[in-house]
């Protein structure tokens, strides 16, 4: 399933950049409204053990449950994102369904749940370079994957109550795709602007 590569592309970007953080970027702000970097981090950390147990058809809530990243939350991040690549790529994964009780009751077609995880990580990928001050590239693919999994993201007022998943549309015109798809989300492309 070529999702699950372009997957595993988008979660190594973020991992390169999280590498470089050191203890004090951790109290950084990031365009996740409200989270510093090491709340992002334990976000991220506690999605791709939450998508990974999903991968083998867990459905505990208390796997989605957030994460303290210990006494390295670098190294714990980097440690969740090698785990999400390994069970997303293990065998039979994409003819599993993914149970994700954070999204509804009834579980996803693997490739589905994959995408999702996947808009996810191109998008924290991208708050992790904003708030280190770094940049991050993607390949077409990757990004192509994501602009159709935003598509479909519903907008309007379902994005300003409370635990919405991405902020109302940033009205926003030109600079590159990536620009455009944070923005779609509900990042402003100059944050902290």
């Amino acid at each position: 399933m070529h999702i699950i590569d372009l997957d595993a592309r988008a979660v190594r970007a973020s991992a390169e950049l999280v590498a470089t953080a050191t203890a004090a970027d951790l109290s950084k702000p990031t365009p996740c409204l409200g989270w510093t970097l090491y709340g992002l981090l334990a976000h991220m950390t506690t999605q791709h053990y939450g998508f990974a147990a999903a991968s083998r058809g867990d459905a505990d809530p208390a796997t989605w449950k957030l994460l303290s990243l210990g006494d390295d939350p670098v190294r714990a991040y980097l440690e969740s994102a090698d785990h999400v690549i390994a069970a997303f790529a293990a065998d039979g994964v994409p003819e599993r369904a993914f149970p994700l009780p954070e999204f509804r009751p009834e579980p996803f077609p693997a490739e589905q749940a994959v995408s999702f995880h996947l808009v996810d990580y191109v998008v924290h990928a991208w708050d992790v370079a904003k708030t280190l001050g770094a940049e991050v590239t993607f390949d077409d693919d990757v990004l192509d994957a994501a602009h159709a999994v935003a598509a479909v993201v519903p907008a309007g007022p379902v994005r300003v109550v409370p635990g919405a998943a991405f902020g109302p549309v940033v009205p926003w015109e030109g600079g590159s795709r990536l620009d455009q798809l944070v923005a779609y989300l509900g990042r402003s492309p100059v944050w902290p602007a």
